[in-house]
């Protein structure tokens, strides 16, 4: 009985939970208030970290920086002031190191006080191939992508829950959602990053909390330095996205509390086929969107920049 009443509950909740999702794909849910957040976003110097700060700024939200670059991050802290007449407040980290991230978080927290909205956007990319890529990239990668997020969230998630109030934004990769040929070392750090990101937001749930909500951004390749030079075959479908364009769309997934963001749009089509096709079809749409090549041309950021 027990097993036929609760078969029957998951039916209905099927039902209804699917009609909520159509209805909002036409009715998207209100965008809630960021005024007067705390908002800390790492990688804040420059590309979609300084324009996800000034766009927060601009909402009337508190804005703290974080970038291992001490100057750009200075220099992002005077267009927010420049631009909407208000004080950001930078702080040089190196995010990869945990016991700096646990140092710069105290004194935040003394100094603003407790971070409401966290966006973990830091990254790097080093854009060989597995075996040509040094032992100390390896492990670079891993920390800036990956491990930095336990630290950031160790630091103040705590102080989320306690308040049952809060935001966790991971600026991860459609890297982190399938395998890409040249990004082995990227692509496991942003899979640990959507993995990391998932798992806390099923245990906040599960502890009730659901006042601390998750978004999880996936993008294709962003237009901001970081990846100059790679490809793609198809850009109607699969476009090196304009960093205004994501910095909107991610901005309006996180006022409208949604738990996963990828761009462009066929990048949810991609993932899907991903987990349903055989592998060999797979691969030869692979072939076909030109997959193994994207970074075939790959350049990446000059030392200058």
């Amino acid at each position: 009985m027990k097993f036929l009443l609760e078969t029957l509950k998951v039916l209905f909740l099927s039902l209804w939970l699917s009609l909520e999702a159509l209805w909002r794909s036409v009715v998207p849910a209100r965008k809630k208030s960021v005024a007067g957040e705390t908002v800390l976003v790492s990688g804040a110097g420059g590309g979609l970290g300084r324009l996800l700060a000034l766009e927060f700024a601009r909402l009337g939200a508190k804005v703290v920086l974080w970038d291992i670059n001490e100057e750009d991050n200075r220099e992002t802290a005077r267009v927010i002031k420049e631009t909407h007449g208000v004080r950001a407040h930078p702080y040089a980290c190196d995010c990869s190191r945990r016991e700096e991230v646990y140092r710069v978080a105290d004194q935040v927290k003394r100094e603003v006080g407790d971070v409401t909205i966290l966006v973990n956007n830091a990254g790097i990319v080093t854009g060989k191939k597995f075996l040509q890529c040094p032992d100390s990239l390896l492990q670079k990668t891993m920390e800036v992508n990956s491990m930095a997020h336990f630290w950031m969230y160790k630091a103040f998630l705590p102080a989320m829950i306690a308040g049952n109030h809060g935001h966790l934004v991971s600026i991860a990769s459609s890297a982190g959602l399938i395998g890409v040929s040249g990004l082995a070392d990227y692509c496991a750090s942003k899979f640990a990053a959507v993995g990391f990101a998932e798992s806390v937001g099923l245990e906040l749930l599960a502890a009730g909390c659901d006042g601390v909500k998750t978004t999880i951004v996936c993008p294709f390749f962003i237009n901001t330095g970081m990846f100059d030079g790679a490809n793609t075959k198809w850009p109607g479908l699969m476009p090196i996205l304009d960093p205004e364009y994501a910095c909107r769309k991610i901005m309006d997934a996180v006022r409208r509390d949604q738990v996963y963001l990828c761009m462009p749009r066929f990048m949810y089509f991609v993932i899907a086929m991903k987990n349903i096709l055989p592998v060999k079809l797979g691969l030869l749409y692979g072939v076909y969107l030109g997959a193994f090549d994207f970074m075939a041309t790959f350049k990446g950021r000059n030392k200058s920049d």
